[in-house]
């Protein structure tokens, strides 16, 4: 197959070319830029997202990891624009990165979003915290204020209606340090999504989607019901663990799962995360081509009630285990290293939890059983000695 769109050539040939003030304006000018890529046939269709004004391509990039300078580069001078990373990824490092892309751009050229995480129920010095990690996350960013900021990893109604954190993100938009505000969930709980709607307060969700959840219809009319109160919906997720086997040896069609979450006008977009070239170009072709092909959608019909890597972090397992293990987020550090091969990023997540460092012993034989058929105590094993694994020898 004939690459038209990226390759190492091509690579070499970028430029500092500036994009228009496609984030700032809420509608956007046409720029050279654009032109240019049009031109190219690099073109992404754009949608808005909710009532913030912002328009942005149905392809954006999750900056996830701290090696993929030279993928930034080529992927903004491919169309994406938005940039998503967290205050916790790689210790801070991502957002050095994106940092140092940044620079010497117009700021208009490009949307960014982070994450703040923090601990609930809130400990007294809460606000004090999050509005701390911001100024950092800003700081290492070399920018005065972030386009989007979520607070992170939302798990329960509970957190997303509490008023302390409601009002810091009010504080956060008044100040200046972030235009528009919103929370991400990897869990797939529409009741997360209906509970941010009733506070009237997130602009954006950042929500888990994709066509192996169990819940869909469930989770599709909350998703409708954000879009008509004027929140954007961004999916991340999309790609269900990456592999098509339980082993994470046979790696998924990414096309067809980023063409079938394309399918509902209410995602504006979704954030992969993108760290080599021809990731990025299957990534590109898709957005420029995003109706899904019968042969796609049988593809992913016959992967429906397959068991694969993806954990429809469902919580089932919670109650059965003994140890109450947080089973869920050790199934996703899994999923990160044998299916995305990020296993920094798996660690990371591990840490994370705060895990002791002698759990499962005293269960001879694991007791929890996973409606997706997951042998969870041979996972547990296989990814929590990846924290002994020093840093330099992880991906």
């Amino acid at each position: 197959m004939k690459r038209k769109d990226i390759n190492r050539r091509t690579f070499l040939r970028i430029s500092a070319a500036t994009g228009a003030g496609l984030c700032v304006n809420p509608a956007p000018k046409a720029s050279v830029l654009a032109a240019e890529l049009k031109t190219n046939d690099h073109a992404m269709p754009v949608r808005a997202l909710g009532k913030t004004g912002i328009q942005i391509p149905i392809l954006s990039m999750g900056v996830d990891r701290p090696d993929s300078q030279n993928v930034l580069k080529v992927a903004y001078q491919s169309g994406i624009y938005h940039f998503d990373s967290a205050h916790i990824y790689q210790n801070g490092r991502n957002e050095e990165q994106l940092g140092k892309f940044f620079e010497g751009k117009p700021r208009g050229s490009f949307c960014v979003s982070t994450k703040g995480m923090f601990p609930f129920p809130l400990r007294d010095n809460f606000e004090e915290d999050i509005l701390s990690k911001l100024d950092i996350s800003l700081k290492r960013m070399k920018l005065d204020y972030v386009d989007i900021y979520y607070t992170h990893d939302i798990r329960m109604p509970e957190k997303i209606k509490d008023d302390r954190i409601l009002n810091v993100l009010k504080k956060i938009k008044a100040e200046g340090k972030a235009r528009f505000v919103g929370f991400s969930s990897h869990d797939q709980n529409p009741e997360i999504i209906h509970a941010a709607v009733d506070t009237g307060v997130y602009d954006v969700g950042l929500i888990s989607y994709n066509f192996k959840m169990k819940n869909l219809k469930e989770n599709e009319e909350a998703i409708e019901r954000a879009v008509k109160s004027g929140m954007g919906i961004i999916a991340m997720k999309t790609m269900a663990g990456g592999t098509e086997d339980a082993e994470g040896k046979i790696q998924i069609n990414g096309k067809a799962c980023l063409k079938w979450v394309w399918q509902n006008k209410n995602i504006t977009t979704v954030i992969p995360g993108l760290t080599n070239y021809d990731h990025l170009e299957q990534c590109l072709d898709a957005a420029k081509n995003p109706e899904i092909t019968p042969d796609e959608t049988n593809y992913l019909a016959a992967l429906k009630e397959k068991e694969m890597l993806y954990c429809q972090q469902c919580g089932q397992c919670k109650s059965q285990c003994p140890e109450k293990l947080p089973i869920p987020d050790i199934m996703r550090a899994y999923m990160y290293a044998y299916g995305y091969k990020h296993a920094r990023q798996s660690k990371e997540t591990i840490a994370g939890l705060n895990l002791d460092k002698h759990i499962c012993s005293g269960c001879e034989v694991c007791r929890v059983s996973c409606p997706s058929g997951f042998d969870v105590g041979k996972k547990v094993a296989a990814i929590t000695s990846v924290t002994g694994i020093p840093d330099e020898f992880l991906t």
